[in-house]
């Protein structure tokens, strides 16, 4: 879902509306002062029950095809495939094959923000109607990415979107423009709300409920290069909703009561996600690591901290405060993880998937379980 996002995920319902909102300027990140990774053993990771276990690491195992093209995880992954009978086999192989590391903050703390994100279904039509008349755009045909690696080295994973006037390249239009004149670009669906549209573009996938029964999926395709500002932030700052009331239920309930405002609640971000359709299927939306998301056993962390595939150990909780202890597939990334204990649940696809992840602002700990005798991955010093 960068998913949702391949290089921009939004994949926060609560945090990604929020974020940032501090009333102030953040203060500068400290740099890291130990070691990410704390060498631990499999008696220190939390008990977890045997279904748990053997689901999440076989939505881990789904993304071998991937990983095992990878030096560090093409043995590991080859032994993967026969640890299929039970979880005792499951346990013996994780012990045989893999190394515990805990992760701690920059502050030394084991602890750290664990959320959730969801695949949404909302209302549309795929021609333009009365009541669908938001549109839902592809990839534009005059915006021009251009990958700033291939001229600076140092700048791996950084791209610039534009557009050419004349002979100069000049930024892509924001959102505020996009909703007010549009785009050239292919309309892919209309959906019936413009708050559908923001909360979809904050997800990075999703679903369409046609009037035939049919649902079409949207998975992110590219974004205009302009920064995601939250709009709960601008909510807060504009001292329609308290910081610890926002919630996606909130803001839509807000924009219901203030329909003249919504345009410039929406202008306030100025990013803007295209979206690509993706063939028709049960599977989950497709992540990062571009396999299909395990409701429940995928997650989406940084990865400047956690390599995209890894294995981890979850613990953490429900909003309810039942315990969520468990293997996990690191299989995509967001605009809005970042942090070396942080990490974004996918809940599903529907309602009740959105109403766990719009709530999920938890407390947790992670651990990494990574290749014996594999070099473990060197995260960049904090600024």
């Amino acid at each position: 879902m960068k998913s949702a996002l391949r290089h921009f995920a939004w994949a926060l319902p609560a945090l990604a509306l929020l974020a940032g909102c501090n009333g102030g300027e953040s203060a500068k990140p400290e740099p890291h002062a130990i070691a990410t990774y704390v060498p631990a053993t499999f008696k220190d990771l939390p008990q977890v029950s045997d279904d748990d276990l053997l689901a999440g690491f076989y939505a881990w195992r789904s993304g071998c095809e991937k990983l095992k093209r990878a030096p560090v995880w093409a043995a590991t992954c080859e032994a993967a495939g026969s640890a299929t009978a039970n979880a005792a086999q499951v346990r013996t192989f994780l012990e045989q094959n893999l190394q515990v590391y805990g992760l701690r903050s920059a502050q030394n703390s084991a602890n750290g923000l664990i959320t959730g994100y969801y695949e949404p279904v909302y209302p549309g039509s795929l021609a333009r109607t009365d009541s669908a008349h938001v549109p839902v755009y592809g990839v534009p045909e005059d915006m021009i990415v251009v990958d700033l690696a291939s001229v600076y080295p140092e700048l791996k994973g950084k791209r610039l979107r534009g557009r050419l006037d004349g002979r100069v390249l000049k930024p892509y239009d924001t959102a505020e423009v996009i909703n007010r004149d549009g785009a050239k670009a292919p309309v892919l669906a209309w959906l019936t709300d413009p708050m559908d549209l923001q909360f979809l573009q904050i997800q990075g996938s999703g679903r369409i409920q046609l009037e035939n029964g049919r649902q079409l999926r949207l998975g992110y395709a590219d974004q205009n290069g302009h920064p995601y500002r939250p709009i709960g932030r601008w909510l807060v700052e504009q001292g329609q909703l308290p910081k610890e009331e926002v919630t996606m239920g909130s803001i839509h309930a807000w924009a219901q009561a203030n329909p003249q405002r919504v345009p410039e609640l929406l202008a306030s971000n100025p990013s803007y996600v295209f979206f690509s359709t993706r063939p028709d299927s049960n599977e989950g939306p497709r992540g990062s690591l571009n396999v299909p998301l395990t409701a429940g056993y995928s997650v989406a962390i940084d990865r400047k901290v956690i390599p995209l595939g890894s294995l981890l150990w979850l613990s953490t909780t429900r909003p309810d405060g039942s315990p969520v202890v468990r293997p996990v597939g690191a299989q995509d990334t967001g605009g809005a993880i970042t942090g070396e204990v942080r990490a974004d649940l996918f809940w599903g696809t529907g309602p009740e998937a959105g109403e766990l992840a719009g709530n999920m602002k938890q407390q947790g700990q992670i651990w990494m379980l990574w290749p014996k005798g594999q070099p473990l991955p060197e995260v960049p010093k904090a600024p």
